[in-house]
């Protein structure tokens, strides 16, 4: 699958331009890759491959996998190799059931939360991912999008909640990648109209309802795509 041109975000997909130390570099760019949909589910790739993909030294790459094995974000296959867990029908539910759960509280408590910096950096991000629906462009969907869910995160001031969803994402993140690649971008559905509307006039249950709809209408395109997928398990 072609490489998006995602840059390296934090857990809360904010950039970080503070120099980091070279593991949490090579965990933050593995990271990327697997949220943004550049490893796809059940493609299998050794350690090797990474070092070399990543151009860090075996000790970064280990502790980087070893970190998102425990985050649930890959999965060992044997023989040195990773791969991103395929999603099931039922992972998928529990996901949704999480993700609405959290997403829609964090969404309240943004609401009330918010400033009018936030208001204009989540409509910044919003017209850029409407203009690369336009043109197709879905590496810059993936990451504009998770962009604008991970500023209402980090506007909620819910930490733990915040750092649980984002490992959701993990989850979530790259086969979102795969219903795009086969359904393109057009017709992707969302509610960000509806969160902004409900932010500018500080409307907690209005931000609630809209988060909501937006993560359904997600699950559904992904539970879309597990149908189409034959044999799917």
């Amino acid at each position: 699958m072609a490489s998006s041109n995602a840059q390296t975000l934090s857990p809360l997909g904010v950039p970080d331009p503070i120099k980091v130390p070279a593991h949490q570099h090579v965990y933050e760019k593995l990271r990327s890759q697997i949220l943004f949909g550049d490893l796809a589910p059940g493609q299998a790739v050794t350690i090797q491959g990474l070092i070399a993909t990543l151009g860090a030294g075996m000790t970064p790459v280990r502790e980087a996998l070893r970190r998102l094995i425990a985050e649930g974000a890959l999965v060992h296959q044997g023989n040195r190799r990773v791969s991103v867990p395929v999603l099931s029908s039922d992972c998928l539910q529990e996901l949704g059931f999480m993700r609405q759960t959290l997403e829609v509280e964090l969404a309240r408590r943004a609401a009330q939360r918010m400033s009018n910096e936030t208001l204009e950096t989540l409509k910044q991000i919003d017209d850029a991912l409407n203009l690369a629906i336009l043109r197709g462009d879905i590496g810059e969907y993936l990451t504009r999008n998770y962009q604008f869910h991970a500023t209402i995160f980090h506007s909620a001031d819910a930490p733990i909640m915040s750092e649980t969803v984002a490992r959701l994402w993990l989850r979530f993140g790259p086969s979102l990648r795969v219903v795009c690649g086969r359904f393109g971008t057009s017709n992707l559905p969302d509610k960000h109209a509806d969160l902004l509307d409900a932010f500018a006039t500080k409307d907690p249950e209005a931000a609630a309802k809209a988060m909501a709809e937006d993560v359904g209408q997600g699950i559904l395109q992904i539970q879309a795509s597990l149908e189409f997928t034959p044999n799917n398990v």
